[in-house]
């Protein structure tokens, strides 16, 4: 079997890389840099994918990389936290995410064989902000879209490879939560303060925030390509989500430190401007019905449990 990762040297990637070469798969990974690339993925992994250079814009050789493939994943697109929202800052996070989806179409297109799974990247950010509380009113699959420039930037992801549905590909589309793992990711950014005593909620301490461990990303898209009877949209968060508050104070007691410095809402608005609001002062509280439902097995569901293996492993 084999998979092409577009994105499969970014942090959810390189879990997933390492995960389908451990279960016997060929991995290739088309990247503009594929020499830096190799050193992203897993100790032992590095030598077994096969990098293939690729400039992110030409379906041709795209496809020639896709030709024979079984499964295609495509999580390619601009880090949203990286830098603050300007209008430039937010052109490239929509377009290196709709642009890979409307090049790979293209390539799908020139096949001879196409695959038979599509996995099209996605977050829970489609279902815009909430500070409602988890319960009834929590997000599940068949929740709308929402408001904002995370959902609209979701929407059009989700949107941008559509057409492999009518080719007769099946098609599955992952919104990821809050993904907690080593070195890199939401997690490494509460580290600091916390280190230096100075840890806290961020805002009110009342958003949601529906966290994933990357193993459990990384399992659950593994999961759901092998299983052929799945296909559409799947939450892939934690079945237990909890509010920023909550989380704060669980990692606090992973590191033996105190939750006791909120960040107020004015002063994160006033650092992160729009990226702020949207990022970090909302929340969303997601559940996983449906990839629940394919009987996968979560390795975490309580977050102390995840964090103390991602912090102390």
């Amino acid at each position: 079997m084999r998979a092409v990762i577009l994105g499969g040297s970014g942090f959810i990637g390189t879990a997933l890389s390492g995960l389908l070469l451990d279960k016997g798969w060929q991995v290739v990974i088309p990247s503009r840099n594929p020499e830096k690339g190799r050193f992203l993925i897993p100790q032992g992994h590095s030598m077994d994918v096969s990098f293939v250079l690729w400039d992110g814009n030409d379906p041709h050789t795209l496809a020639k990389y896709c030709e024979g493939a079984d499964a295609i994943i495509n999580l390619a697109g601009e880090n949203i936290a990286t830098a603050r929202w300007t209008e430039e800052q937010k052109q490239r996070i929509r377009l290196s995410r709709v642009q890979t989806g409307e090049v790979l179409i293209k390539a799908l297109n020139v096949l001879t064989v196409l695959p038979e799974v599509l996995v099209q990247g996605s977050a829970i950010g489609y279902y815009g902000g909430s500070q409602t509380l988890a319960g009834p009113d929590a997000y599940t699959e068949f929740s709308p879209s929402g408001e904002g420039f995370l959902a609209s930037v979701a929407k059009d992801w989700e949107a941008s490879t559509v057409e492999a549905e009518q080719m007769g590909i099946r098609r599955i589309i992952t919104r990821t939560g809050v993904v907690l793992g080593p070195n890199e990711g939401a997690l490494q950014k509460f580290l600091p303060p916390f280190r230096y005593f100075a840890g806290g909620p961020l805002g009110t301490g009342q958003q949601g925030f529906s966290w994933i461990h990357r193993d459990d990303t990384a399992g659950a898209i593994a999961h759901l390509i092998e299983n052929k009877d799945c296909a559409g949209p799947y939450n892939l968060t934690a079945p237990t989500p909890v509010t920023m508050r909550d989380f704060c104070s669980a990692l606090g007691r992973v590191m033996n430190r105190p939750s006791w410095l909120p960040v107020p809402g004015f002063m994160l608005r006033l650092m992160l401007g729009e990226m702020a609001e949207e990022l970090v002062l909302q929340g969303q509280f997601a559940l996983p019905g449906r990839l629940s439902g394919t009987g996968y097995n979560f390795r975490f569901t309580d977050l102390e449990d995840a964090l103390r293996n991602i912090l102390t492993s």
